[in-house]
């Protein structure tokens, strides 16, 4: 599964209006970022190369009890890329070999028990889907489609342990030439 964009997050939440980077991380997190939340410099850093390529512009500083806080906004060319990137459809996994095909390859190769790996998978898959089952109960919708999105993967990746655990002979055999 593809990684979060968080710089077009980060220059989305700021389409809404101008806002500190403090005020952003904290967004971001409340927003995107339960699992792995943003570390500040990582928003400062993305914040400044968002200014670097013209798509946000620095309203001020204002000085308060730390260091002063910068205030920033999105410019017109900060809107039309963030338009085309909402519009921009993802493309689905361009890659066609994932860690979990290399290593049932590997230990066909090496002889060893590719059914145990896919094993030790499909029981860490299941948890993992009971853990976002679980996630989902009493959570918002915002949560509840989210932890929906990981269980249908998860599932895809399952059918594809099934798949390939019935089909493991076959394969050791194709392997092996």
């Amino acid at each position: 599964m593809a990684t979060m964009d968080s710089s077009h997050a980060l220059l989305g939440l700021l389409g809404t209006g101008s806002g500190y980077g403090y005020d952003l991380k904290h967004d971001y997190d409340r927003h995107f970022g339960a699992e792995k939340p943003l570390a500040f410099g990582q928003v400062y850093a993305t914040l400044a190369r968002l200014m670097k390529h013209g798509f946000i512009a620095l309203l001020g500083d204002e000085a308060g009890g730390g260091p002063d806080r910068k205030r920033y906004e999105i410019t017109p060319a900060g809107r039309a890329e963030l338009e085309d990137w909402l519009f921009s459809a993802d493309t689905p996994s361009p890659a066609l070999q994932s860690n979990l095909f290399a290593k049932t390859i590997i230990a066909l190769l090496l002889d060893d028990d590719a059914a145990r790996l896919l094993d030790l998978q499909r029981a860490e898959h299941l948890e993992r889907m009971r853990e976002l089952t679980r996630r989902k109960l009493g959570a918002d919708l915002a949560t509840v489609l989210v932890c929906d999105h990981a269980l249908f993967h998860i599932e895809a990746d399952l059918r594809w342990i099934e798949l390939t655990s019935a089909r493991l002979g076959e394969l050791r055999s194709e392997v092996a030439r």
